[in-house]
C-alpha cells in the first residue's frame, strides 16, 4: 500500500476524481510536453459524462491555458477498457499531434494507466486488515502503531497538516451562507443546523452538531472550496465531521485525533489498494461507504474499542452501505451527496457504539465486505456510477 499522502490529498472540490485527478494530469503533460502551440483534450466515460458538473474543464483550463490554447472533446458515450474515467491529452504544432498521452483518474485523486499503475510507491508490506490485526494484537499494539512503524515520524506533521485543513473547512463551511454554484439552487444548510442544534438538549444537540460540520465540509466541497480527500472530495465530509465532534465535546487532545485519522487512513488504504475509492467504478459505497467505515474506525479507537472492535466498526459501517449508486443529479457533487455525507456520518457513530457494545467477534470480516463491495460495483449498470443517467439523476432530468 502507499502512504498515507496519497489518500489524505489537500485539494479543491467538488470532485477528487474528476476535478483534482484531471488537475493534476493537466500538469504532468505540460511537463511531458512543453513546446506544443495548442493543446486538445479527450474525455471519455464517466469523466466526461458527469465532468461540466464537476468542473473538470475548469480544472484542466486552469493549466493548460495559459500556456497555449485548448481544445475540449467530450465522449461520454464512450468507455475505454482500463477505467471509466478516460482522458488523452495531445500536444499539437502546427496542427498535428506531436505527442499523446492516455492516462485516468482512478479516484481520490489518483492517476494511473496500464503503464504506470496507481500503487508505484508502496509503504505497507500488509495490505489485508486481517494480518494488520492480527499484527495488532500479537504485540499488544493498536493500528495506529502500524501507521508509525511503515510511514516513519514524518507522517505525524503531514497528518497535522490535514487536519489543520480539515478544521478550516468545517469553519468556513459554518460561516458561508447564500446559493451553491451549478443552477440546482441548493442553499447552503450548515450555519443553520448550527444554530438550531444549540437549542436543543444532549442526544440530539449533538447529533445536530454532526449533521451540521459534515454540511459545512461537503458545502465547501461542491463551492470548489479547500478540503481533505477522505477518501474522495465527494465524501469529504464524513470524517472531519466525526473527528471534529469528537475533539469538541469530548476534549481529545491533538495529538489523539491524529491517532486517529492515521488509523482511518489505514482502513480506507486497504480499500483504495484491494478494491476502490472511484465512484465511477464501483458507486458511491466506495466514496461515503468507505468514508464512512474510516469514520467509525476512528470513532471506536478513540472511545478505547480494541483492534477486533475497531475492525468491526469499520465492517459494519461498510457493509451497510453496499451497492450504494452514484447517481448526481446534473452532474453536480450536491444532490444527494451533500446529505448523503451527513447521514453517513451519523452513522459512523452508530457502527462505533454497536460495535463497542460487542466484544469485537463477528462472522463477515471487513477484507471480505471490501471483496463484496468490488464485486458488486462492478456488477452496477454504468448509468449508475457517476454517469448522470440513471436514479436520481435521471428522475430529476425528466422534470
Amino acid at each position: 500500500m502507499e502512504s498515507l499522502r496519497e489518500l489524505y490529498k489537500i485539494g479543491h472540490g467538488p470532485s477528487s476524481s474528476h476535478t483534482i485527478g484531471p488537475q493534476r494530469a493537466a500538469g504532468q503533460f505540460l511537463e511531458r510536453c512543453p513546446g506544443a502551440d495548442s493543446f486538445r483534450v479527450t474525455l471519455y466515460g464517466s469523466l466526461a459524462a458527469t465532468g461540466r458538473g464537476h468542473m473538470t474543464d475548469s480544472a484542466i483550463l486552469a493549466v493548460l491555458q495559459p500556456v497555449a490554447p485548448v481544445e475540449i472533446v467530450w465522449k461520454p458515450s464512450e468507455f475505454l477498457p482500463f477505467h471509466p474515467n478516460g482522458m488523452k491529452f495531445e500536444g499539437l504544432k502546427d496542427g498535428k499531434t506531436v505527442q499523446e498521452w492516455f492516462i485516468y483518474s482512478v479516484g481520490g485523486g489518483s492517476l494511473a494507466n496500464e503503464q504506470t499503475p496507481p500503487l508505484d510507491g508502496s509503504v505497507y508490506p500488509m495490505s489485508r486488515i486481517a494480518d494488520i490485526q492480527h499484527w495488532c494484537e500479537e504485540g499488544g499494539r493498536t493500528y495506529w502503531e502500524y501507521v508509525d512503524e511503515c510511514e516513519g515520524p514524518g507522517i505525524w506533521d503531514y497528518l497535522r497538516t490535514v487536519w489543520d485543513v480539515m478544521k478550516r473547512s468545517i469553519a468556513n463551511g459554518l460561516n458561508n451562507e447564500g446559493v451553491l454554484p451549478g443552477g440546482l439552487g441548493v442553499r447552503r444548510k450548515a450555519a443553520t443546523y448550527m444554530v438550531k442544534a444549540r437549542g436543543y438538549a444532549d442526544a440530539m444537540q449533538s447529533r445536530g452538531k454532526i449533521y451540521a460540520y459534515a454540511l459545512a465540509v461537503s458545502e465547501e466541497n461542491a463551492a470548489g472550496g479547500e478540503i481533505v480527500t477522505a477518501p474522495t472530495c465527494g465524501s469529504s465530509g464524513v470524517l472531519p465531521s466525526v473527528l471534529y465532534h469528537l475533539s469538541t465535546s469530548r476534549d481529545f487532545l491533538e495529538v489523539r485525533i491524529l491517532r486517529a485519522l492515521a488509523t482511518a487512513g489505514l482502513f480506507g488504504n486497504v480499500v483504495k489498494t484491494n478494491a476502490s475509492i472511484s465512484g465511477a467504478e464501483v458507486g458511491c459505497q466506495g466514496e461515503v461507504g468507505v468514508a464512512c467505515a474510516m469514520a467509525a474506525a476512528a470513532a471506536c479507537q478513540l472511545f478505547g474499542g480494541t483492534p477486533a472492535q475497531i475492525e468491526y466498526a469499520a465492517e459494519m459501517a461498510l457493509e451497510h452501505h453496499l451497492g450504494l449508486t452514484c447517481d448526481p443529479v446534473c452532474g453536480l457533487v450536491q444532490i444527494p451527496c451533500i446529505e448523503r455525507n451527513a447521514i453517513a456520518a451519523a452513522r459512523a457513530f452508530d457502527a462505533n457504539i454497536f460495535a463497542t457494545f460487542s466484544d469485537g467477534r463477528h462472522r463477515v470480516s471487513f477484507d471480505k465486505v471490501v471483496e463484496v463491495m468490488k464485486e458488486t460495483g462492478h456488477d452496477i449498470p454504468s448509468l449508475y456510477k457517476e454517469t448522470a443517467e440513471g436514479g436520481l439523476a435521471r428522475e430529476y432530468s425528466k422534470k
